[in-house]
């Protein structure tokens, strides 16, 4: 070769040398043969501002643009700048291995791995979380490439990273097998811990659907918060779940952040009471839920970068106030305070220690990567515990309180029963009364249904005349003597049928009205030795001696047989009524009840033909007797009652006509009647300025009606009336008569908000354990409790009682048959609402009313 020539090669060699890219020197990573994996090799860092370059460029690059040696664990903040890691791998280990690249970060939108062998460009491999998982080279949530080299073999390896969130680069190389066993093993805890949380995520589900209540769902929905929080930052659940939708797996990443706030918070207020203990701080947590609901919409809709750095202030705001949240409720709540305090306190130390890695301020290292997920589980434990802690409490809480509630509710029923058995007895003689009559004649025909029996009835004669003579006090002290000789005597006589009280004495005898008594007899044992109830009722005839006078009190005897005269209680008693009736005063005569002396069977059709004309005709009318407020003497209502005067017969009572017509079928279109006419005139009042309740009786044949309270709807509706002004009077007997139908068609009533009052308490089977049945809102007082409430003791206690244990159950109380002021002044002694009888007002017509009380 010539010199020129020399010349020209060493020229062209300088000159391709010159215009070369600088290979610029770069961290080398070198593998031997006792190397312990993982290694976390050194890096240069190039930032691509304005994200533009190629890898060509980019290996142009000089030394001085890269920033050599940058620690492993490089966590460079929130950033949308691409950033470029050079490095380089030497095997010096004496076998070919394969290798592993890790950047142990999944929440990374791209990361290209571009090697270089001799300086030649290998296959490059894009992966990232933005893309679907699938295919990837390693099945693994990691950013992960695969290198096989051989010995001495070097590996230029550039990577460029480029994500909308939080810049992390922790990058660890492996040999192929620790890798792979690290990572077995790294997956089993996982899965421990997300298997656990579900496990405590489904238990309260359970405790949530049995109990209802809401502590444990929105502990449920938290911890579900943070199951998804850590599946999803972790890779796994793009992986196992939606590997092919990423962008829906982002989305769940985003929404997790909001929702487990949000649903912590809402736990927090319920498991501290916060609302109760400390008001104040209460409105911050308020304003958290405010704003943690504002975020949880902009996860749904809003873009990557944006939600992810509110999520972050919010769990600044988050774990700050919570962490002082238990402290300040310690001090009232202890045990809940200290379980929340202890609780939330590592996992607040992890939250800020995960933050702190994001941000860039702590260094990537085990702690600061699993510090959050540690936390958690802890708050988890902790709170379960405090949870079953709370469950167990509670329960035996309530079983104390159970039993409390049972020794209370048989203190309640004994009082119940107490005060039934005192309502049941008349309040002079002590005698039980006629419901109670009924009832053993009932049970007695249903034990034994061919048995005969006698219904024996006293009456004294003369009672009223007794009274207008010496004096109501003097006539029901000789009252009480004669019920007392008569159940002495009867003490005597074979076949008397008894029952037992709740103070366990035995009864005889039963006082169906102020001067009449009544008792039940086996017939064929009456037979055998009939003389001694004969020789009882000659010895009743005796006078009754009362302060050195010996009263005649003439008593007539009247009786009536079953199943000869009729199979119902109260038709038997009717008919030994009648029997007496028909009695003269021979002493020892008991007059036995014949259909001839039913003097009102003559005219019962008649007068039946006639009512239902009057009921056509529109010739009854309604007489209104006025309600007092007790307390104000305010007129705060009227009751209606139907009258009926006939141009030939004159005055029909009543308790005439009322009868007839449920016997007859025509009660049901009378109760219509009644109660339009009373809302009209209740109208008419209201126009006048009265702006109280009207109430109308009814009975238990109108709730057999099926479209009873759709008569009375349309019949509201109509008048224009409105409902809560109207109350329904009926018995309680009327009501039980027929408990599933009659119970359905009050609470249809109610529904209207018609209001339902229970009528003559005291006088039958009214108790307040069957009250509690009906959607009553009033009871009323009946007259034979109210008569003699301010002179006799043993009265004044029921009433107290029965006015006391109302007000209890929420009903208002009503007095009937208030006939002078010092029976007021007792009724208001004892806190009852409303009375009404002759002291206050007769039952008057409408007109008469508007001018006694409404007249300007």
């Amino acid at each position: 070769m010539s010199l020129k020539s020399c010349i020209t090669a060493f020229l062209w060699t300088l000159l391709l040398l010159i215009t070369q890219p600088t290979l610029a020197a770069m961290p080398n990573t070198q593998f031997h043969d006792q190397s312990h994996f993982p290694i976390a090799p050194a890096f240069d860092v190039y930032i691509d501002a304005n994200n533009q370059l190629d890898i060509q460029a980019v290996r142009e690059l000089g030394d001085d643009q890269w920033q050599p040696e940058t620690p492993a664990s490089a966590s460079f903040g929130f950033t949308q700048a691409a950033y470029w890691t050079r490095l380089e791998l030497v095997n010096q280990s004496s076998q070919t291995q394969n290798y592993v690249v890790e950047i142990d970060y999944t929440l990374l939108d791209s990361v290209t791995f571009y090697p270089f062998r001799a300086g030649l460009a290998q296959q490059s491999i894009q992966t990232g979380d933005t893309l679907p998982f699938y295919p990837r080279e390693i099945d693994h949530p990691s950013q992960l490439l695969g290198l096989q080299l051989a010995p001495q073999e070097r590996v230029e390896l550039y990577v460029r990273v480029v994500t909308d969130g939080s810049m992390l680069i922790p990058m660890r190389l492996w040999e192929e097998r620790a890798f792979f066993e690290s990572a077995a093993v790294a997956q089993k805890v996982h899965f421990l811990y997300y298997g656990a949380i579900l496990v405590i995520v489904l238990i309260n589900i359970a405790v949530f659907v049995t109990l209802r209540e809401r502590l444990y769902l929105y502990y449920a929905l938290a911890t579900t918060g943070y199951w998804l929080f850590f599946a999803t930052s972790r890779g796994y659940f793009q992986q196992l779940i939606l590997p092919d939708s990423p962008d829906i797996s982002s989305r769940i990443f985003l929404i997790s952040m909001p929702a487990l706030a949000l649903f912590s918070l809402l736990f927090a207020r319920q498991f501290l009471k916060t609302a109760q203990v400390t008001p104040r701080f209460d409105w911050a947590l308020k304003a958290m839920i405010g704003f943690e609901m504002f975020n949880l919409t902009l996860a749904i809709f809003g873009d990557y970068n944006t939600v992810v750095k509110v999520s972050a202030v919010g769990a600044v705001l988050l774990f700050s106030v919570l962490f002082v949240a238990g402290p300040l409720v310690t001090r009232v709540r202890r045990t809940a305070g200290w379980y929340f305090t202890v609780a939330w306190t590592p996992l607040t130390i992890g939250f800020f220690a995960t933050s702190g890695r994001t941000s860039g301020f702590l260094p990537n290292t085990f702690f600061t990567e699993y510090a959050m997920q540690i936390g958690s589980g802890l708050e988890a434990l902790i709170l379960t515990l405090a949870l079953a802690d709370r469950l167990y409490t509670e329960r035996e809480n309530k079983i104390k309180a159970q039993e409390a509630s049972i020794q209370t509710e048989k203190a309640r029923s004994e009082t119940q029963m107490q005060l039934a058995d005192a309502l049941s007895r008349d309040p002079v003689t002590g005698c039980s009364n006629r419901n109670r009559l009924e009832l053993l004649i009932g049970k007695t025909i249903k034990q034994s249904p061919d048995k005969k029996l006698i219904v024996a009835l006293v009456k004294v004669s003369n009672f009223d005349d007794i009274a207008r003579t010496l004096g109501l006090s003097r006539a029901e002290a000789i009252l009480k003597k004669f019920a007392r000789k008569l159940s002495e005597h009867h003490r005597d006589i074979n076949g008397v049928v008894t029952a037992t009280r709740f103070s366990g004495e035995t009864e005889y005898i039963y006082q169906i009205a102020r001067d009449t008594f009544c008792s039940v007899i086996e017939q064929a044992a009456f037979e055998e030795k009939p003389e001694k109830y004969y020789q009882t009722l000659v010895n009743l005839v005796e006078p009754i001696g009362l302060d050195g006078m010996h009263i005649d009190i003439s008593p007539v005897y009247g009786c009536s047989l079953y199943p000869q005269h009729d199979d119902v209680p109260s038709n038997l008693i009717k008919k030994a009524l009648i029997a007496a009736n028909q009695s003269n005063l021979s002493a020892g005569t008991m007059t036995l009840y014949h259909d001839r002396m039913d003097i009102y069977d003559e005219n019962q059709l008649t007068i039946v033909g006639l009512l239902r004309d009057a009921l056509r005709n529109s010739s009854l009318n309604l007489l209104y007797q006025p309600k007092f407020d007790i307390a104000s003497g305010k007129v705060v209502g009227i009751e209606a009652l139907a009258r009926w005067h006939h141009a030939d017969l004159g005055d029909i009572f009543p308790d005439k006509f009322i009868p007839l017509a449920k016997s007859s079928g025509l009660i049901h279109e009378l109760t219509l009647w009644a109660i339009r006419q009373a809302l009209t005139d209740l109208n008419r009042l209201s126009e006048l300025g009265f702006d109280g309740s009207i109430s109308i009786n009814i009975c238990a044949q109108d709730l057999q009606f099926k479209h009873f309270g759709q008569e009375v709807t349309e019949i509201l509706n109509s008048l224009e009336v409105d409902a809560q002004r109207v109350y329904l009077e009926l018995t309680e007997s009327d009501a039980m008569e027929d408990p599933k139908i009659g119970i359905a068609m009050l609470n249809q009533l109610a529904k209207t908000k018609v209001k339902i009052s229970i009528d003559d308490f005291g006088t039958g089977y009214s108790s307040l354990s069957y009250l509690h049945k009906l959607p009553a809102s009033e009871i009323k007082l009946d007259r034979s409790l109210i008569h003699d409430v301010s002179t006799d003791t043993n009265t004044a206690v029921i009433v107290s009682t029965s006015v006391m244990m109302a007000h209890a159950l929420g009903y208002t109380v009503v007095a009937e048959g208030v006939e002078d002021q010092s029976t007021l002044d007792k009724l208001k002694e004892f806190d009852c609402d409303v009375y009404q009888g002759y002291f206050g007002g007769r039952p008057q017509s409408v007109e008469q009313l508007i001018q006694n009380f409404f007249q300007a």
